[in-house]
């Protein structure tokens, strides 16, 4: 209890719930919306209420909805989610550099309340990737509020969705929160170009059945991602850094190593 005392007093928490206030309204509209979805599409209560704590994952939930509603097969449900949450391997493999020091049980939890939102404001919060002690209070301050904006309208919508009328458009609601969300995230050149090519795949696949013009969109989407990281790389130029005989590099610098960017020159001992 201590720890966690500490962590919520901590300045760079509160300076977190103050950089996530902006979203927090996209992301309550979004979860309000996605929480009448399931209910809406057949869903039972009980089951509702187990995905959005469970999963905790708008976009999937939201992706899967529809074909399960009109019965899809498991394997494009499952194929489905699991393409829309691929970007989360691109997100651990930046939290990496920042968490990799953290016992498994605690990059655990940051695996589970980790999101699009908290990645950006934590990015620009802290570009240089190395561990500081202010980033694991800033991130549970991001991560509570996050959390908080979301299920609570989540599980509202899910247990008032019968009492909430179709005429009321949350439909077109959702849409433009999620909006909203997306103009928030698009903070550099690869993030547009991945948005690009994302929604022109998306036009282009539309006539496919089962919604599969998702899938071609995230894998078109993925790939320039990749692609556009990839061209970063090669235009980077690692940094040389001088290892003492008899000595190991810290967590932070072998995680630089292992991404290519820090090349160890272990210094040598003459007699």
């Amino acid at each position: 209890m201590a720890a966690v005392r500490s962590t919520v007093q901590h300045p760079s928490f509160r300076q977190a719930v103050q950089d996530m206030a902006g979203t927090s309204l996209g992301i309550a509209a979004w979860g309000l919306v996605t929480g009448v979805a399931m209910v809406k599409s057949g869903m039972p209560v009980g089951m509702a209420l187990f995905m959005s704590l469970a999963v905790y994952a708008g976009s999937a939930q939201l992706a899967v909805i529809p074909l399960m509603a009109v019965g899809a097969p498991l394997w494009v449900i499952w194929l489905t989610a699991a393409c829309v949450n691929l970007r989360f391997v691109i997100f651990s493999s930046m939290w990496r550099s920042y968490f990799a020091h953290l016992p498994l049980r605690q990059r655990l939890s940051v695996g589970y309340f980790s999101g699009d939102v908290i990645y950006v404001a934590f990015m620009k919060r802290f570009p240089e990737p190395r561990p500081q002690p202010e980033q694991i209070p800033y991130f549970w301050g991001a991560a509570s509020t996050n959390w908080l904006a979301w299920q609570v309208p989540s599980i509202a919508g899910i247990l008032l969705a019968n009492a909430v009328p179709l005429s009321w458009g949350l439909g077109f609601a959702g849409v433009l929160a999620l909006l909203g969300v997306l103009l928030s995230l698009l903070f550099d050149r690869a993030t547009w170009l991945a948005t690009g090519v994302a929604a022109t795949a998306a036009i282009a696949a539309f006539a496919l059945p089962l919604k599969l013009n998702i899938l071609v969109a995230i894998a078109a989407a993925v790939a320039a991602g990749l692609l556009m990281e990839a061209v970063d790389r090669r235009r980077r130029h690692p940094r040389v850094v001088l290892v003492p005989p008899d000595s190991t590099l810290p967590p932070q610098e072998r995680a630089h190593v292992q991404d290519g960017e820090t090349v160890p020159l272990r210094e040598e001992r003459h007699p």
